[in-house]
């Protein structure tokens, strides 16, 4: 399996210029094997594969879990702040080429500290890449601290704590990823609460492969302003018409959803049925390194498929709502939503 589907993206799409935001992407999931490789072989850790074409054969999913026993074994490429910064930079580089003008990042801190990288190390690289990004790549950023749900509370309590010097300068967030199954939302209040107080915005993975309920319990018991995936909440009817009357953003990823088994074929995803019931509904790429794609490869699979009949206006929507969904300040909004309408496909 490569890395890219079948009926991968042209240079000549034009989803590639489609103006957009990317608001669910987590920055160690654009690890590409020959990154990987070469950051393997430069801080002397050793990785049961030969080349890149031999780990990309490695990324066949059966699940949610079955991709993070990968994700995470691979992380241990990643040991200084070079490391950090060449990875950022990589994606910023891929992401421009892709039509994305703002890009609000994931990482994962308690990965890193667990395995024995300061915290320090991780934002000051990544930091050095994204501080200067609006000026190399025409990409403004945000990052998001996000925190594994299936470590303790009090792990990510001591980790929030350790990060408050890089609120606001760095760290405009929070986020809820890893496992879903068996990690509710309402283990994490107390996180979310003092996240609240530090004036941080707030989001949270919930239905993807976990139930509609804990898309609720994410709005109620976190009060989070974004969920992200929330592709099981037409599970729940009282829930779809609670996210079109109060406009909640829903970070979908359409390739991560059949590479992890969420839905069976693109085909069969549910995002059109979204929209038609007046979901606020954004298109992103999750980890693109290992799901095929960047954001526009997600935008062209969509508009590819038969079965979703998307017409241009819809995709164009939806750029427009990824601005609309973002943590942008109005005039910086406004700018980029115009920059959507004046597109032409």
């Amino acid at each position: 399996m490569t890395s890219a589907p079948s009926d991968a993206m042209p240079p000549t799409s034009p989803f590639a210029t489609l103006p957009k935001a990317e608001l669910h992407l987590h920055i160690e999931g654009t690890l590409e094997p020959e990154l990987a490789l070469e950051l393997a072989h430069r801080n002397g850790v050793e990785l049961p594969f030969a080349n890149a074409d031999q780990l990309r054969a490695a990324y066949r999913f059966e699940n949610l879990q079955s991709f993070l026993d990968l994700y995470y074994a691979l992380m241990a490429v990643l040991r200084t702040e070079s490391d950090f910064t060449e990875l950022a930079e990589a994606y910023l580089a891929r992401a421009a080429a892709q039509g994305v003008r703002h890009a609000e990042i994931f990482f994962d801190p308690q990965a890193h500290i667990h395995r024995g990288v300061d915290l320090d190390t991780v934002v000051r690289g990544l930091r050095a890449a994204l501080s200067g990004a609006r000026e190399r790549h025409g990409v403004s950023t945000r990052l998001i601290m996000c925190f594994l749900r299936d470590q303790s509370e009090q792990d990510a309590l001591a980790v929030f704590e350790a990060a408050r010097p890089w609120f606001g300068e760095a760290v405009i967030g929070i986020g809820l990823d890893s496992g879903e199954i068996g990690h509710p939302p309402a283990k994490f209040t107390e996180l979310f609460r003092r996240a609240r107080e530090a004036g941080l915005r707030r989001v949270a993975h919930a239905g993807e492969e976990g139930p509609a309920s804990n898309i609720t319990d994410a709005l109620d018991l976190l009060q989070v302003e974004r969920v992200d995936h929330g592709v099981r909440c037409l599970e729940d009817p009282r829930l779809v018409e609670r996210l079109a009357a109060e406009q909640i953003p829903l970070t979908v990823c359409p390739l991560s959803n059949v590479r992890l088994r969420v839905v069976d074929t693109l085909a069969q995803h549910p995002l059109p049925r979204m929209l038609d019931a007046g979901l606020l509904v954004t298109v992103n790429s999750d980890d693109p390194a290992y799901f095929g794609g960047y954001v526009a490869d997600n935008f062209h699979a969509l508009a590819a498929e038969p079965a979703l009949d998307l017409d241009p206006e819809t995709l164009r929507l939806l750029a427009a709502n990824s601005f609309k969904a973002s943590f942008l300040d109005e005039e910086a909004r406004s700018g980029y939503l115009a920059e959507v309408t004046a597109h032409r496909f």
